[in-house]
């Protein structure tokens, strides 16, 4: 079970580090401050709002609810940040953003002691383990990531180059 349990923390270390952040990253680069917080409708969230969103739900359910620390969360403030007036929130401010909250993760999920992922945990008040808490961030993170690559493809009108296909069949990843 122990190398079963280790492997599945390195998968999900590799989907966010290696998978979608660099994704996201990507699509950060492409959108200009009215792209990054354009929302199709007032039920809808914009990129800016994801990318922050993403950041507090990875940190409150790895770094609060798995690791035991202290829980900063503002869930509110994800949604309410819009990057009208002299927001801080650029592109490249909420990259750096997610990339200190994905370093925070990989720290806690680095040192994870694999046996431990069946120990319960009470996270938004919800009853789940280890193994299902890091399951949720991948899931969500991959959620959410498909939203922001949509709406970089919409709004910039381009494909993002990910993959390219060999003749052979084989897919290669440019990112």
């Amino acid at each position: 079970m122990a190398e079963f349990g280790q492997e599945f923390l390195q998968w999900s270390r590799d989907y966010l580090q290696e998978q979608y952040l660099p994704k996201i990253e990507r699509c950060l680069e492409r959108l200009d401050a009215e792209d990054l917080w354009w929302r199709p409708d007032e039920a809808s969230n914009s990129v800016g709002n994801l990318v922050l969103h993403l950041a507090g739900n990875a940190r409150q359910w790895i770094v609060a609810g798995v690791a035991a620390r202290e829980d900063l969360r503002e869930r509110a403030a994800e949604f309410a940040a819009d990057g009208g007036g002299e927001s801080e929130w650029t592109g490249e401010r909420l990259l750096a953003h997610l990339d200190d909250a994905l370093r925070e993760v990989d720290d806690v999920l680095a040192e994870l002691d694999p046996t431990a992922l069946d120990e319960p945990r009470v996270i938004q008040g919800m009853e789940t383990t280890v193994l299902g808490a890091v399951y949720h961030v991948v899931e969500h993170f991959a959620m959410h990531t498909g939203q922001i690559l949509w709406v970089t493809k919409a709004r910039s009108g381009e494909g993002l180059g990910f993959y390219t296909e060999d003749p052979d069949g084989t897919i290669r990843t440019h990112w």
